[in-house]
């Protein structure tokens, strides 16, 4: 114990030395994407240090060698080069690290076991070493992140080389990288898939080892790949199969992406063409490369391609609450009502309990008090849904409202403004309950706090549609947090982020990303319901006291005092 104690921290002295001296022996890059520099007053903690482990140590024995090799998986150089070096010639040349990424918990909670004692090292050839992680997540072959808790067991088979160091001979493909480090090693981007009307575009996101270019990460991805098999029925590409990168890189040329594709590409119509240029433009976008279009060529000659119009974002609706009998958006200290919908809001004399406004201001999905559905428009208002045990209702952005009982999450409904009810197929199957359901603005997809086995779950599904926007089933299941405790509320943060409001002595906030690591946040006492946002700093909170509290820093102020309602905009 005591040797394979001085070792592990002389392998940590190696990586630190390592990471010193980067900086002083890199030269400055020749090729690749330009990258900006540090922001005003931004801190140089802040720009991203790529975490570098050292190959074997002479000498190692067979639970060293493991643990070194567990240990690169953090340096992705020269695909896993370090890692490598672990390994005997023979698997150096089969191993797969980018099959995938298995995230433990930590170096500290991994349990190593070799099938040999002490003694028996210095005089055998051959070594088997187990090692047991508590997982956290994992990341697949095509860079899809899925939650993955519970503990895994991984065998390695080992032998001695003809210079007498240990090797590993049997290793699974893949690597294993501690969920602390696991950002500082990989990049979450966005790809981006049409809806089924081709008017709206839902990111999916995939996680890629960084500094590799993301302009070629991504276009690769895009171009060759496919969506997330749980949102797939919900959308579609625009990239034809026979159509691939004619080469491997994709080069910047003053803020342009020269994209040259294989040979169907040039017989492709004018609208697809356009479709796949605005797919790409907006996924590099979203991975934050900096470019202003797009550019396809065949053979060198450059392709016609336009670009498609989007569904374009709504402005930001503020903060919407009814506070002493008026409904509208908080300016400064009073309220601006919103001429179609704010008159018969205050008309209503029945407690109202929710408000889902939708993103052109001229409807709102109501819940009072008895805990009925109503959809109100300028000079309207139509009951929905009467059914008991209601849930919060949910405007989508083809103006249905949804709602489902607590106790009967498969009994989905969606309700337009012909008042006509249609049924949700295939809603939940497993859940015994539902607590929460809101729509995301693109759709396509929909997030529900659930019950499964006992279990809480908030869980997203894709949302597939009939020609004429109607929703007709949800896809997979799609679980991405297990909660401990109840919610109180749940509302989207921009394209690809949730928020969920738990319900204790000490409310929390978690934010969940559709795709990556999540993160916590105590919110304020008593906290009783949340409105969404397009950031995480947009959020608000409305206490049971009628305080609405806003972000401020890692903090939260009060902003406003009396608040009945705090409502929501559809699609956050």
């Amino acid at each position: 114990m005591t040797t394979r104690a001085s070792r592990r921290l002389l392998r940590a002295a190696a990586v630190a030395v390592v990471a010193l001296l980067l900086p002083a022996c890199a030269g400055l890059p020749t090729s690749g994407d330009v990258a900006v520099g540090l922001e005003l007053g931004e801190s140089p903690d802040d720009v991203d240090v790529l975490p570098v482990a050292s190959g074997p140590i002479a000498g190692a024995g067979p639970e060293e060698i493991v643990e070194g090799f567990l240990e690169a998986g953090i340096t992705t150089s020269d695909n896993w080069a370090t890692a490598r070096e672990f390994l005997a010639p023979s698997l150096q040349r089969s191993w797969r690290p980018s099959a995938g990424v298995s995230i433990d918990a930590g170096s500290e909670a991994r349990t190593l076991t070799s099938n040999l004692a002490d003694d028996q090292v210095e005089d055998a050839d051959e070594a088997e070493v187990q090692v047991l992680l508590e997982l956290v997540a994992s990341v697949d072959d095509s860079g899809e992140y899925s939650g993955a808790p519970g503990d895994s067991s991984i065998p390695f088979a080992l032998a001695r080389g003809e210079d007498g160091e240990w090797r590993i001979t049997q290793a699974p493909d893949g690597v294993v990288i501690d969920e602390a480090r696991f950002p500082n090693v990989f990049e979450g981007y966005s790809l981006q898939w049409f809806d089924a009307s081709w008017s709206r575009l839902v990111p999916d996101t995939r996680w890629f080892p960084r500094r590799q270019s993301p302009a070629t990460t991504v276009t690769q991805a895009l171009v060759a790949g496919t969506p997330a098999e749980w949102l797939d029925p919900a959308v579609q590409t625009a990239f034809p199969a026979d159509v691939q990168l004619a080469q491997d890189a994709v080069l910047i040329t003053a803020q342009v992406a020269e994209v040259s594709l294989t040979r169907p590409a040039a017989g492709l119509d004018r609208t697809t063409l356009a479709r796949m240029r605005t797919q790409l433009q907006a996924t590099l976008k979203a991975a934050g490369v900096n470019v202003t279009q797009v550019r396809f060529s065949v053979d060198g000659r450059a392709l016609d391609a336009g670009v498609v119009e989007l569904a374009g974002p709504t402005p930001d609706p503020g903060t919407l609450v009814l506070k002493d009998g008026v409904f509208g958006r908080i300016v400064g200290d009073e309220i601006a009502s919103l001429s179609a919908i704010s008159p018969q809001i205050q008309s209503i004399s029945q407690p109202i309990e929710a408000i889902d406004v939708a993103a052109d201001d001229a409807s709102a999905a109501l819940q009072l008090d008895d805990g009925h559905v109503y959809l109100v428009g300028k000079g309207s208002r139509d009951e929905l849904d009467a059914r008991p045990g209601l849930v919060r209702p949910s405007l989508d952005p083809y103006g249905y409202v949804w709602s489902v009982p607590a106790g009967a999450p498969q009994a989905v409904q969606a309700v337009g403004a012909d008042v006509v009810a249609h049924k949700v197929a295939s809603a939940w199957p497993s859940a015994s309950s539902v607590s929460d359901v809101r729509v995301a603005a693109d759709g396509a997809r929909v997030a529900a706090v659930i019950v499964v086995g006992g279990q809480r779950w908030l869980a997203v599904a894709a949302v597939v549609r009939d020609d004429s926007g109607v929703p007709t089933e949800l896809g997979e299941v799609r679980p991405l947090l297990q909660l401990s405790e109840a919610s109180t509320g749940l509302v989207w943060l921009g394209p690809d982020r949730l928020a969920v409001l738990t319900d204790s002595s000490t409310p929390r906030l978690l934010v969940q990303p559709v795709g990556g690591p999540g993160s916590a946040e105590t919110a304020p006492s008593d906290a009783a319901s949340v409105a969404g946002a397009r950031t995480p700093a947009g959020v608000r909170i409305l206490d049971a006291d009628g305080q609405l509290f806003a972000h401020a820093g890692s903090a939260w102020r009060e902003v406003a005092e009396g608040v009945a309602v705090l409502a929501t905009r559809a699609g956050e």
